[in-house]
């Protein structure tokens, strides 16, 4: 009786095991502020059930071909700051958030970072000695507040390709500083030529992938222009042996959002709800089943979600819009 009543409850967990949705990394990028967050500001990331956030410090240089990077500087939001990006994740983990410690370059007026190109050797070495000091702080920070992951640089496409034993260098030394699981964000045309994902835990990839040309793209649709992408996704994984870990993803409520869903410009303002909960939803179904993918960050969560956001908002958040509930719905089946 009792090895009867065994292999009905052995059977039930097989079973129940089976079913069972894999575990993934649930994330937000968390923004940074002007000011410190507390458990009200946790909560919502609570609430639409991820379990890890981006903290994300910045360092900013004036122009693309500047070699120097000012970081730390008190003319910065606390959140940009080490400090702030300490206080930021030590209040999310104490509620249960794990942290990816992501430390960004802002060049002015929002010139793209993989442009991000010396024009003499003289200047490419003193960015270096600028970005390992830069990078060299986050990596600390993240061994103190033990973040899980650790991004060691993000869409530096030019950086990368014109200095690879640097590159080579510098994970080293992270190394010798950090004990935790390494990412590079590698931009959504940069990933397939990274040259040191070997050294890395996850290929990292900000998923900004065109998927629709439609005004309102269908969850159809997206998902059938997600196939070529995926198929080099998943090739690059198999190639180096190593899970995709979407750095960021996500798209903006706007008309035409599948079309070139990186474009961050204002002029973009017609809102478009539909379209951005159908992509975002084609872009779950697509990934987040597969166990060759660890996951994704969202982009991007504002510590003020009750103002942020909202029905007539057409910027990237999906705070207090009806693609949260989807965000929310997905996250609860792979937590």
């Amino acid at each position: 009786m009792r090895r009867n009543i065994f292999l009905v409850l052995l059977t039930l967990f097989i079973l129940q095991s089976c079913n069972a949705q894999p575990k993934k990394i649930n994330g937000v990028s968390f923004v940074a502020s002007r000011e410190a967050i507390s458990q009200k500001n946790v909560m919502p990331v609570i609430n639409i059930n991820a379990n890890f956030a981006a903290v994300m410090p910045f360092g900013f240089i004036r122009d693309i071909t500047h070699p120097e990077i000012a970081f730390n500087t008190q003319r910065q939001w606390l959140g940009e700051t080490k400090n702030g990006a300490q206080q930021y994740a030590v209040e999310l983990q104490k509620h249960g958030i794990k942290i990816m410690i992501k430390p960004q370059i802002w060049v002015s007026h929002g010139v793209y970072t993989g442009h991000i190109e010396m024009a003499t050797e003289a200047n490419w070495k003193v960015f270096e000695q600028s970005y390992s000091k830069f990078i060299l702080e986050y990596a600390k920070l993240a061994e103190e507040v033990n973040a899980d992951i650790f991004c060691i640089g993000t869409e530096l496409e030019k950086f990368v390709a014109n200095r690879p034993e640097y590159w080579n260098n510098l994970i080293v030394e992270i190394k010798k500083i950090y004990n935790g699981k390494l990412t590079y964000a590698a931009n959504w045309d940069e990933f397939k030529r990274t040259p040191f994902w070997a050294q890395m835990d996850y290929i990292g990839i900000d998923a900004y992938f065109p998927v629709s040309e439609t005004k309102t793209p269908t969850v159809a649709e997206c998902m059938a222009n997600w196939g070529t992408h995926k198929a080099v996704i998943k090739s690059t994984s198999e190639t180096y042996k190593k899970p995709i870990l979407f750095t960021e993803f996500g798209y903006r409520s706007v008309d035409f959002t599948g079309k070139e869903p990186w474009r961050s410009d204002r002029a973009m303002d017609s809102v478009n709800l539909e379209a951005q909960t159908n992509t975002s939803e084609a872009l779950f179904k697509t990934f987040w089943k597969e166990d060759w993918f660890a996951g994704g960050f969202i982009w991007k969560w504002f510590h003020n979600h009750e103002k942020s956001g909202g029905e007539n908002n057409s910027r990237f958040t999906p705070q207090n819009k009806p693609v949260e509930q989807l965000i929310k719905s997905h996250y609860e089946a792979y937590k």
